[in-house]
């Protein structure tokens, strides 16, 4: 058994140093990381840190160290000045991940009026996500691959992002090749155009003006509920449109909001804006949903909307 010997009588106990980096990583508190920057507060203090458990120790520069190499680490820091006299020792774990992860595969078929993208290839744990303005901002998915509905849409980029927060290259795939069908969803509130089944994230897209609604109907299957509903994409000088969901095969609601499940005005200020989120999840469960999305003015809007389910609860 090892007994610590108590410090020499005057001996200095100094501070131990405060550690911090940048959890880069799809979780911010599970200490995957693609930065090996640490940073060090030790109050104005030297200091030092060790990646052998003590073995070694390597005299800190500055306010932070890098930790270099793909891995699981262990970091140890401690405070020490000229006369010897060292702090706590400070031991903290990462992993350091800096590769970047594969493309994702895109495998796309035509599932009645749905373009289906199944997606493979997604590392564990790892997220994909998607594009439509040419990469300048990214939107998460769920599932298993992406449904695209409409006509207005000609590009998507897809990628995934690790664990470490890595994302792939982007993979550009064209909605209007030859092999995707470009649907004008229907006008007709009785006849709503369908999204198939068997994927968690759908993207709804088109144009429409004045005298020209569109209608889109999805299905939630037993087990799963809607989980948002947000405009991700909004091209209009007009900047106001006009939205309603109502739970039922067909929207014959007509203007009766007593019958609709939401409604109101969609426009760039309502980007990403989940529109069930005041909504309990006893309304967002199996059974059928028709989307209504119209614009009221003489301008035309393109416009994207995601639609996204998930497990039950």
């Amino acid at each position: 058994m090892n007994v610590q010997a108590p410090p020499p009588t005057g001996a200095v106990i100094l501070k131990a140093p405060v550690l911090s980096f940048n959890d880069t990583g799809l979780s911010v508190s599970d200490g995957v990381t693609r930065n090996g920057r640490w940073g060090v507060e030790s109050a104005d203090i030297d200091w030092e840190f060790s990646l052998d458990q003590g073995a070694t120790w390597t005299r800190g520069v500055g306010a932070s160290f890098d930790v270099m190499g793909d891995g699981a680490k262990v970091i140890w820091v401690r405070a020490r000045d000229d006369a010897g006299n060292t702090s706590e020792i400070v031991r903290v774990n990462c992993v350091l991940d800096t590769m970047a992860p594969a493309a994702v595969n895109i495998a796309p078929q035509r599932d009645g009026v749905t373009n289906t993208l199944k997606l493979s290839g997604i590392e564990p744990g790892a997220r994909w996500e998607y594009s439509l303005d040419q990469q300048r901002t990214w939107l998460p998915g769920k599932g298993l691959g992406l449904g695209v509905l409409g006509n207005n849409l000609s590009s998507i980029w897809l990628r995934q992002v690790d664990l470490a927060g890595n994302a792939s290259a982007a993979q550009t795939f064209e909605l209007q090749s030859p092999s995707m069908l470009a649907h004008e969803a229907s006008g007709d509130p009785l006849q709503p155009s369908i999204l198939a089944q068997g994927l968690q994230t759908y993207l709804i897209q088109g144009e429409v003006v004045s005298g020209d609604a569109d209608y889109v109907r999805w299905d939630i299957p037993k087990g799963q509920q809607l989980v948002s509903v947000k405009l991700v994409q909004y091209v209009s000088e007009d900047k106001v449109a006009f939205y309603a969901l109502q739970a039922n095969q067909v929207f014959d609601a007509g203007v009766d909001v007593k019958r609709m499940l939401v409604y109101g005005h969609m426009g760039p200020s309502d980007l990403s804006r989940n529109v069930l989120a005041n909504l309990p999840k006893s309304q967002l469960g199996e059974g059928a949903m028709t989307l209504w999305f119209q614009q009221t003015g003489s301008l035309p809007t393109q416009y994207a909307i995601e639609v996204t389910l998930a497990p039950a609860d």
